[in-house]
Order: C-alpha cells, then structure tokens, then sequence
C-alpha cells in the first residue's frame, strides 16, 4: 500500500473516531471569532501586540544569525535588517494602538492592489469560464481596501481584530463541517 495512501486511510479513521473533538476545536475557534468581531478594539490591539511579538523574536534571530555568519558579505546588511525588524516590533509592543492604525493601512493597501490585479487578470481571462468571478473578487478586494482608507485613521481600531474575527469563524466553520461528515461516515 502507497505510504499516502496508508496516511490518508489513517487521518481519515483518526478523524472518525474523534469527531468529537475537531467539533470542540470548531466550536471553540468560531466563538473566538465572535468575540474577535464583537470587541474589536481588544482584539485589534491583540492582533498588534502578537504581530510586535513575533517581530521581536524574529529580529533578534536575525541578528543572532547575522553574527554566526559573520565572514560572509551580507553580514552587516542582515545585522541591519534584523535591527530594524526588532525596533519596529518593540515600537508598536509599546504602542500597539498606534501599530494597529499603521497595520491597518497596510491592509487597506494591500486590498486595493489585490483588487486592481484581479480586476486585470479578469480582463486578460475575459472569454472563460469563470472570469466574473475573478472580476467580483477583486471588485470586493478593492472596494474593501477604499472602505476600510475612507475610515482610516479610525478604521485601525476594528480593521485588524474584525479580519482575525473572521478568519477565525471561517475556520472554526471549516472544523466543524469537517467532524460533521466524519459523524456521517460513522453512522
């Protein structure tokens, strides 16, 4: 038997018999997003603090990094950037309001693009099937992008804990529609 044929049979039976608990991780990732999008000030500031984390940590491996490789000719422009990274997460953990404002532009920005490119690749795809969709898509990407600049600078007290919301719904939806049809197959 093919080994990925062996894991799936194996994920397959394992998710079967435990149903139950990707249900629970469901349930409890859906109510996280609800609570994200119902506080989303707290959970904006949250988003922020963790994202400042996370470049603190990865500014002072680079930097770590930089000098175990010191003999190499990139050493100080690493040493740099890892610089960088840590004193722009250390900026916005101690001032994760106004992380969350400069974040959320960059969100904004970034929606506006992706709804430019995909309203273009629309147009390139034009005669086939499914090219609506992808001009919908970024229809929505870009007039999401213009909502969420037309409210900055207030939009980044809701923006980033909003999308965390979401996400985190979609994917608690994701796991409870999983164990629901691995109750189906059980019984």
């Amino acid at each position: 038997m093919p080994a990925d044929l062996a894991a799936n049979r194996s994920f397959s039976s394992t998710v079967r018999e435990k149903w139950g608990w990707f249900l629970f991780l469901g349930i409890v990732f859906a109510i996280g997003g609800i609570f994200a999008i119902a506080m989303p000030l707290i959970s904006s500031v949250t988003v922020t603090i963790f994202l400042a984390i996370v470049l603190v940590i990865a500014g002072l491996v680079q930097i770590f990094q930089a000098f175990s490789v010191q003999g190499w000719g990139g050493f100080l422009w690493q040493l740099v950037v890892g610089l960088v990274v840590l004193i722009g997460g250390v900026a916005i953990y101690m001032s994760p309001v106004v992380g969350s404002v400069a974040l959320t532009l960059i969100i904004a920005s970034i929606f506006m693009a992706k709804g430019i490119f995909q309203i273009a690749l629309s147009m390139r795809v034009r005669p086939m099937d499914g090219w609506g969709w992808i001009l919908a898509a970024g229809i929505i990407a870009f007039l999401a992008g213009l909502f969420i600049l037309l409210q900055y600078p207030f939009s980044g007290l809701w923006v980033p804990g909003t999308l965390a919301g979401i996400s985190l719904i979609f994917t608690g939806w994701s796991y409870i529609a999983l164990a629901l049809a691995a109750r189906r197959i059980t019984a």
